[in-house]
């Protein structure tokens, strides 16, 4: 029988699952996002093949939420078992290669450490190891303005300044965590070839601390870098809950000059993990596994750089809560989709794609018919769990929820960067309250309980 598969016509069945993941990856420095920021020529590529979906949402802002999220698509708890022991459980081999569940970045990678691995998962696990701050090269703590060569008294593990480090450095990049990764998977591509597999591939880059060879930092000139607009009193309207790290407060704000370095250091661990997802797809084909093999690529959460005067994750807007995805999958359409989902719809769409039934604690939603249509819709709306609230996105608005009360309430037709949050605007008052109820309801739907009405998100670590 002939499929469509990839934009070609081809003889497929999809047999393999190929997912793979950055780390506090924005949407929107990708050229398939419609950015010029980011150099992402083999994620676009990716892209080019299969569902772009422009309205993805993680369920946790956080690293730990958000994968234990996915894995056991579910928004909170771990019931059933996950998404790699589904697969295992159903005769496949199942390998984790680097970060899939959380691991501390940069303990854990520092120590080759497996965090919080699910070992019931896996067939066989693999971490990737370096030095991450202490990798000899440019080293820079951009909020203290401190710039040495020396390895020596850097920003490292559970340091308060560790996300504010970048490391330009020496060498090719084949002792950095990421590279090993793309060998591992590669490897492991060639050995099981010719039998089920479903492989996580797991990035930390562009996280903290952003290490990369010198020549990706080259590719970006941090004094053309134009930082985000963020107009006068932005962050006056947020509630204090709400707040992260901020320029308001942390030293960065004295330093335009090293926000634009942020960037660079972002920009450049983020090209940096592009070619070691390039290195991955180039053996995929050269194996002639593209037509047998559904791959996914994502991230656990997106980031802010400055926008709002914030940093970092942990914040429920729409700069974190918004991740990209891509699924390409032999016989399913390739194009764009501005439907809501939810990373937790990842489990089932690949256990829908290979022909398998999950059981009944997995809460996402198949993604398979938006795969053969683009039009195609299976939710309204998307929620996002945090342990300070939960934020719902549908089409027009953005509701956010505190566990002390306060809200945030933001016209996504007229506001799309948030700028303006609506909740106190007694004209906003009607579009307040049916955006509560729909709320309510959909954390109903979702089993995600707030204590006492406006207490912590049942089952969500408050931290790292």
């Amino acid at each position: 029988m002939l499929i469509f598969a990839c934009g070609t016509l081809a003889a497929a069945e999809i047999k393999n699952v190929l997912f793979i993941i950055s780390d506090d990856l924005k949407t929107d420095v990708m050229g398939c996002y419609g950015s010029d920021i980011g150099i992402t020529p083999n994620i676009d590529r990716l892209a080019a093949s299969g569902m772009v979906f422009e309205r993805a949402y993680c369920q946790g802002v956080w690293c730990a939420p958000s994968r234990q999220s996915f894995m056991y698509s579910r928004y909170t708890g771990k019931q059933g078992v996950t998404m790699g022991e589904f697969f295992k459980n159903n005769n496949y081999y199942t390998a984790r290669v680097g970060k899939i569940f959380h691991m501390r970045v940069p303990g854990d990678i520092i120590d080759g450490t497996d965090g919080a691995d699910v070992v019931s998962s896996w067939s066989e696990r693999f971490n990737s190891s370096d030095r991450e701050a202490h990798t000899p090269g440019d080293y820079a703590c951009l909020n203290l303005n401190i710039f040495t060569d020396e390895l020596e008294g850097r920003q490292t593990t559970a340091m308060p300044h560790r996300m504010f480090v970048t490391v330009q450095a020496d060498g090719d990049g084949s002792d950095q965590p990421d590279y090993k990764t793309a060998v591992k998977t590669i490897e492991l591509l060639r050995q099981r070839k010719n039998e089920k597999f479903f492989i996580g591939v797991g990035m930390v880059r562009p996280h903290y601390p952003m290490v990369a060879p010198r020549k990706y930092f080259k590719e970006y000139d941090w004094q053309k870098i134009k930082l985000p607009h963020v107009p006068e009193g932005d962050a006056d309207d947020i509630p204090k809950i709400a707040w992260k790290t901020s320029s308001l407060k942390n030293p960065i704000g004295r330093y335009p000059d090293n926000q634009r370095r942020m960037w660079q250091g972002y920009l450049a661990a983020l090209t940096f993990v592009d070619d070691q997802v390039g290195r991955i797809l180039d053996e995929v084909e050269r194996l002639g596994l593209r037509d047998t093999t559904a791959i996914v690529f994502t991230s656990d959460h997106g980031y802010h750089l400055g926008e709002h005067t914030f940093w970092e994750k942990s914040m429920l807007h729409e700069d974190v809560a918004r991740v990209p995805l891509i699924i390409s999958a032999p016989g399913m359409q390739a194009g764009r989709s501005a439907a809501f989902v939810e990373l937790l719809d990842i489990y089932p769409t690949m256990a829908d794609l290979t022909g398998l039934e999950v059981g009944d604690a997995v809460q996402g939603r198949s993604l398979k018919s938006i795969l053969l249509d683009s039009k195609s819709v299976v939710r309204d709306a998307a929620l996002t769990v945090d342990a300070k609230g939960a934020a719902l996105r549908s089409e027009k608005w953005a509701y956010m929820r505190y566990v002390n009360g306060a809200e945030e309430l933001y016209d996504m037709e007229n506001d799309p960067q948030q700028y303006t949050n609506q909740a106190k605007n007694p004209e906003y008052s009607d579009a307040l309250n049916e955006r509560r109820s729909a709320f309510e309801q959909r954390l109903q739907d979702a089993e995600v309980k707030l204590k006492g009405g406006m207490g912590k998100c049942a089952n969500v670590r408050v931290r790292e």
